[in-house]
Order: structure tokens, then sequence, then C-alpha cells
């Protein structure tokens, strides 16, 4: 939250509507040339020319997907961009362009939402994204952040959830499990607090994993990465409800079954402590945690000779035939059903 001890808190009634918008957004400039209108008219004008348009929306509710008692906003700024930027790579395509909504309670001062955009500022600016429009209105509920992500990218280098087939392997970027025992390190701290006001944790050794959940990064690098070594997946999807969830939209999308095996799944150092330190099964983490914003895909098996030993690609299983059903191969070589476990925004609390 807002440091208690800044005596600064400048009310949004004093800029209404428009004058917050105006101020909110006035550092942000137009970096593409699809961009042709951005804040400032009812709407803003975007051309692609020959190219597909790629869009993709996701709405974060506070208490139900970010905590502000440990969640800076600058953070949940930036965490908010890469939400959504994830899905657009995560079709193959470039992202260009966002829209930022957000709804605030009158708790927010000025100040408080000048952190938020700074976050979301330094994410366009990193990953070369134009905010071009956008919304502000009152909530009774706290805050909600509402982005749209537009991106582009030619037809034939679209790639759908629908395209795996029987053989393909199953590759996924990254380490996995990372945000969520990152989030399970700040709800103890948070209980910690709670009893003791005064305390300080430290949490340098688990930099890594809190850095996960509060300031996530998407993978823009895949897209040319795999680009440049001639490799073009036949499905793809991020994974921000979990591994498990992920494999099994791409299997329905595409019709397919897959054999996952336990022990090719990526997992950090940091990851396997805590969850020992937790009493986790690191599978059940990696299967199940969400919210590390990696890219599972699938390809074809004579692409493989071009992605092994690439340090940001890792094959975990291969797809087979819709009939085989999907599985985790475990260690001890025993067969287990695989099914959605991860995060559940509808689930009841």
């Amino acid at each position: 939250m807002l440091d208690d001890k800044n005596p600064k808190r400048t009310s949004l009634e004093e800029l209404g509507e428009f004058g917050l918008i105006n101020h909110l957004t006035k550092d942000f400039t137009l970096q593409h040339k699809s961009s042709i209108k951005g804040i400032g008219d009812d709407a803003a004008v975007l051309d692609f020319k020959n190219n597909k348009t790629v869009i993709s929306t996701d709405l974060l509710v506070e208490g139900i997907h970010f905590d502000l008692s440990y969640m800076p906003l600058k953070h949940l700024g930036y965490k908010a961009v890469m939400v959504n930027l994830s899905d657009i790579y995560a079709m193959n395509a470039v992202a260009t362009q966002i829209t930022v909504s957000i709804a605030v309670s009158n708790r927010f001062p000025l100040e408080a939402l000048e952190e938020l955009y700074s976050g979301i500022g330094l994410a366009a600016k990193k990953y070369n994204v134009d905010v071009v429009g956008g919304d502000t209105t009152s909530s009774t509920k706290g805050m909600l952040i509402s982005i749209t992500a537009i991106g582009e990218a030619k037809e034939e280098d679209l790639v759908y959830r629908s395209g795996a087939k029987p053989n393909d392997l199953l590759v996924v970027t990254g380490d996995l499990g990372g945000a969520y025992m990152g989030l399970q390190v700040l709800e103890r701290e948070k209980e910690v607090f709670k009893v003791n006001p005064n305390s300080n944790p430290d949490l340098s050794m688990y930099s890594y994993i809190v850095e996960r959940q509060l300031k996530p990064e998407a993978r823009k690098d895949i897209i040319p990465l795999l680009d440049a070594l001639g490799v073009k997946p036949t499905s793809m999807i991020d994974i921000s409800d979990g591994l498990s969830s992920e494999i099994l939209h791409i299997c329905d999308q595409s019709k397919v079954g897959c054999n996952l095996f336990e022990d090719k799944i990526p997992l950090d150092p940091t990851v396997i402590s805590a969850c020992e330190e937790f009493e986790i099964d690191s599978t059940t983490v990696a299967l199940n945690g969400g919210e590390d914003y990696e890219l599972l895909f699938t390809i074809d098996q004579k692409e493989f000779p071009k992605i092994k030993g690439n340090p940001n690609l890792t094959v975990i299983g291969h797809m087979t035939e819709t009939n085989e059903g999907v599985h985790l191969i475990s260690r001890n070589n025993s067969k287990i059903p695989i099914t959605a476990q991860g995060w559940n925004s509808l689930a009841k609390a």
C-alpha cells in the first residue's frame, strides 16, 4: 500500500474523471506506426495493414486476484500488464498496444494511482507497447483493473490451442511453481504481521519466488527465439491457471491425449526448498499453482534437434491419441490421470 508516513494525499475528486485521466497518462507516448491515434479522443485508431489483429482482456479484482497488504501498487500495475501480454505471446503474436481501465474506491488518493500507473508505464516501455486508451470510474469494492492487450501477426504465424497432433512433443519455457510458492511465503508473512505488526521479515532467501509472484515477466523473448530457430509450434497456451489446466485445454481443443513426465518438469531449486519447508509436494505445485506466465506449446518431433539443449525450453512430454487420455507419468512409472485443479476464479472461497 501507499506509505502511511507520506502525508501527501490528493483527493481524486479534486481532479475529476477527465483531469485524472489526463494526469495519469500525460507521459505516455506512441511508439508504433500502427498507433494512429491514442488517448484523447472517443476511440483509439490502429492500422495493422495486412496483419491479423490479436486482442485479449483480463480483469483483476482486489481481494480475488491481488492483496494490497503485500502487493505494492507499482508491482500491481506492472503485473496487470504482464497478465495480458502473456496471452498475446501465446498466440505467437507481437503485442503492440494496451488500454487500461480502473475502478477505485475513495480510500485511494491520487498518489496511489500514480504508483499504479508508474508500474503500467514501466511495463509498457520495457515491452514496447503503446497505452492508447482506457477508462476510470469509482468503486464501492476497492480496486478493479481491466487491461485489454492488442497485438499483430501474419496469418501464417498465428498459433492456436487446437493444432497439436499425436506424437507432438510438449515443451515448456522457464520453470514452474515459483509464483505459487512466492504467494505462500507472502501469505505466511501476512499472518505473522497480524500477530506482530513490528515484525521485520527477511525475505532475501525467497527473493526469486516472491518476485515470480509480485513481478512476473511475460515471455516476449520466446517469439523471436522460436522464429530464429525456425520452429513454429503446432499449438500454444500461456500458463496462468496451472500446468494441468493448460495441458487439458490443449488436449480438449486439439482432440489429443498427453503423457506428461514428472521427472521432466522444470523446477527452480528455490521452489524445491520452499516446497520442503511448507511440506507441499513440488509436482502438485507445478501442476496446479498457476501465475507462472510461462508458455506451453507443442512441436512436431522432427523439430526437436532445433530446440535440443536450449536453456529456455524443456520437453516435458508428448501428445497421444485422444482415447489414450491425459496422464502424468510419475517417477516410479505409474500412470496417473491429470485433472484440472488449478486456479478457478469462480470457485467459492
